[in-house]
């Protein structure tokens, strides 16, 4: 009877170590890296700004932006919509073009 419950508590300590394990690899996969809301900027950044992305609304990610890369590695959210973002984009794929 003794072994037959030191063999239940190693089952379920087992089981137990094993979740634990697994949840970091699981929990890592949900979680994406999105802008949650706009940034209040000036249009004057824009001689900052060295590249972009944009971040669609599918997956985790809840708006639409454009996440302005910085001359000092820092990244911005922006709202697409704004009537500047649009000429920056085209000036940042002329100038990727030239120089790739």
């Amino acid at each position: 009877m003794e072994r037959q419950h030191s063999t239940m508590k190693f089952h379920a300590l087992f089981l137990l170590l094993l979740l634990a394990c697994m949840y970091p690899s699981v929990a890592q996969g949900s979680y994406e890296n999105c802008c949650l809301r706009y940034a209040a900027v000036k249009k004057t950044i824009r001689r900052h700004v060295v590249g972009y992305r944009a971040q669609e609304t599918d997956g985790g990610c809840n708006i639409p932006a454009v996440v302005l890369k910085l001359k000092n590695s820092r990244t911005i959210c922006v709202d697409p919509r704004l009537p500047w973002i649009q000429p920056l984009k085209q000036k940042l794929n002329e100038k990727n073009t030239v120089s790739a």
